[in-house]
């Protein structure tokens, strides 16, 4: 049963369907008789469907209809205008008997896979047939047995991950974190197949600077107190350090920061690793490079005091993340866990662990598989999704780091590059709480006295940052008051609202209003509760200072400058980014944020999407109070277009 339109055919034919109402001839393949699929104009004039073309022309060297000569080369694509006219064609559902809805041709496929009671009726019959002893076994606790020589396959594959090597790695991310709005197959122009790879690099970068004082010069947003988790680098600031050196670039994730693991640390705490000063930085960062259908395939060896662990993980429904970033690596075959994505279904059931090889899901082996494959089998379970993993005991990705303890232990790459030694942090990490409050500051003054402020943002900046107080000069009155401080929203002065200037006319309202015997200004001041952060504001930088990205996301929503931006994507494209956060029982609401925005895609030749950026609606759907897997299927829902309402702050300046 095809899972694109719900009906039994050939893979090589074209898909079938039920339309609801008699269709136009000028819209009708003359091969087939159908309602033209993929369709092809020839020179002469006229309109098949791609298989159907393609497939006359294997025999023949003349157009069906006039009999001129011709080859499948001459032939083009149709107009967007024919094309979108055939996608919005009206079918029924084909599982008429559970499902009476009416949708259009280009819809059909989304429907099928998350809504037809149907089609998941069919697919769980179709589990059983498969899985004929599974029916009715209780969930087992986790089962850890050793494993012996016994099975010389298994003990060919076990070997672990060596976390502290820093030599380039390639490795596959087909099943990236929750949201990737990737496909696992694309098709190309002809209509063929191809497996669809995510594919990332992990490297080390020397950075050197002359000023040991000089910042990098690039923006970075996340941290393990936001959905985001990773520490991912939004810009790279023009005529920096980090852009004459020319490898690091948006997008990629920061893994260590000489040779201190900041893939689990707070916003904060990042930035301070990345402002610490000194001539020379060595920075791990993950580079994603795009979609390859090239597979990787090395030799292994073999490790001992390894142990095999059965996990069964229970999906709510189909659709259900399970919160597990697999990786493929060039010197191991098979495929690793990387990491478990906080309040997953994964990291909450707690048997699975960061580096366990997966040996089979669902029974099917994965020896020698790639993430891709194992996407696949977990996104068609309905609901049991069997795990046999290798583990090594004591062998992990590296944590994250602590200045009062130093590991003893470092291995060098294959490359020969230098490996430090890394130090260990607390592991309790916490949910930043950021509040506003908002404050009336009246003031008595001399004319001709300054406020003795400086300010930045506007709504002409291209952010659309509300206008915040970047000093407070020793020189006037604010200062000698104390209560208006560095990094405050100015909302008013003496009722003039400043929240919809742009720079310029906010600079122009406050000295007029300053000349007058007496100020009013409302601002809201940033309160941060939790005193373990490292105190950031001591240190002007290089580059004007400017609040922290972290401190941005509490704003209120009228503070907010929302932008729309419209993506569109060819049918069988993806949209080329993924999303984290929405609601979650133990966090409650959540924004959804961009965190990967891959090379070549919809989304990174747009241009206009950030990592980091805040996700308010899709298609005019507003996105508070939705989960992960309900925003999820309603982007991939959307054949060609797709209009994102999003907020954009400016990442932490390093």
């Amino acid at each position: 049963l095809c899972s694109e339109c719900g009906q039994f055919h050939l893979l090589p034919d074209n898909h079938l369907y039920n339309f609801q109402d008699e269709v136009d001839d000028e819209l009708i393949c003359h091969i087939c008789l159908q309602p033209l699929l993929q369709p092809m104009d020839t020179p002469c004039g006229h309109t098949y469907c791609f298989k159907c073309l393609e497939n006359f022309m294997q025999e023949y060297n003349f157009c069906p209809m006039d009999r001129k000569k011709l080859s499948f080369q001459q032939c083009h694509k149709s107009s967007l205008l024919v094309r979108n006219l055939l996608d919005k064609l009206l079918v029924l559902c084909p599982f008429k008997a559970e499902c009476q809805q009416t949708m259009q041709r280009c819809e059909l496929e989304a429907h099928l896979q998350n809504r037809c009671p149907g089609f998941k009726k069919y697919r769980a019959e179709l589990e059983r047939k498969k899985h004929p002893f599974s029916k009715g076994k209780e969930d087992l606790p986790a089962k850890v047995e050793p494993l012996t020589a016994r099975d010389p396959e298994v003990a060919a594959g076990g070997s672990a991950l060596v976390a502290e090597s820093s030599a380039a790695a390639v490795v596959s991310l087909g099943t990236a974190e929750p949201g990737l709005v990737n496909p696992a197959f694309e098709e190309t122009e002809e209509g063929e197949f191809i497996r669809g790879i995510l594919v990332a690099e992990t490297s080390t970068i020397e950075i050197h600077r002359e000023d040991p004082e000089e910042d990098l010069g690039m923006r970075i947003v996340g941290g393990k107190d936001t959905p985001l988790g990773n520490i991912v680098v939004q810009e790279v600031v023009r005529h920096s350090v980090v852009a004459a050196d020319g490898r690091i670039a948006p997008g990629d994730h920061i893994l260590e920061v000489n040779g201190v693991n900041i893939s689990s640390v707070t916003h904060c705490q990042a930035v301070s690793f990345l402002r610490h000063p000194g001539p020379v930085l060595h920075l791990m960062v993950l580079q994603e490079k795009g979609f390859s259908s090239k597979t990787v395939q090395q030799d292994f060896s073999s490790a001992p005091n390894r142990e095999v662990i059965h996990v069964t993980l229970i999906k709510k429904d189909r659709s259900e993340p399970l919160g597990i970033k697999l990786i493929r690596k060039t010197d191991e075959a098979g495929i690793f866990i990387l990491d478990l994505l906080e309040g997953g279904l994964a990291a909450k059931n707690g048997k699975l662990s960061r580096n366990d090889r997966v040996l089979s899901i669902n029974g099917q082996d994965l020896r020698q598989g790639t993430p891709e494959t194992a996407a696949q089998i977990i996104q068609t379970s309905e609901s049991r999704v069997n795990f046999v993993v290798l583990r090594q005991p004591g062998v992990q990705l590296p944590d994250s780091v602590d200045d009062s303890s130093t590991s003893n232990s470092s291995s060098s790459s294959n490359g020969g590059s230098p490996v430090h030694h890394r130090r260990r942090l607390d592991q309790n990490h916490y949910r930043r709480k950021c509040t506003y409050q908002k404050k009336t500051v009246s003031i008595k003054k001399e004319p001709k006295e300054s406020l003795g402020i400086t300010i930045g943002g506007g709504r002409d900046n291209k952010n659309k940052l509300p206008i915040y107080v970047t000093s407070v000069q020793p020189i006037g009155c604010l200062f000698r008051d104390g209560r208006i401080k560095r990094g405050d929203i100015l909302l008013s002065i003496n009722g003039i609202d400043l929240t919809h200037l742009n720079y310029y006319e906010a600079v122009s309202a406050l000295k007029s209003n300053a000349a007058s015997h007496s100020v009013v200004l409302k601002a809201l001041e940033i309160l941060v509760s939790d005193p373990t952060d490292p105190p950031l504001d001591m240190k002007e930088q290089g580059f004007g200072w400017s609040p922290l990205w972290i401190m941005w996301l509490g704003l209120p929503s009228y503070l907010h400058c929302c932008q729309d931006i419209v993506l569109s994507k060819g049918n069988l494209e993806s949209w080329g980014f993924s999303i984290v956060g929405g609601f979650e029982e133990s966090k409650g609401n959540q924004p959804f944020f961009i965190k990967t925005i891959v090379p070549g895609t919809p989304a990174f030749r747009d241009r206009r999407l950030k990592c980091g950026d805040e996700i308010v609606a899709v298609n005019g759907v507003p996105a508070i109070g939705m989960s992960n897997s309900e925003l999820i299927p309603m982007l991939k829902e959307q054949r060609n277009k797709v209009t994102l309402t999003v907020v954009s702050w400016p990442g932490s300046l390093v």
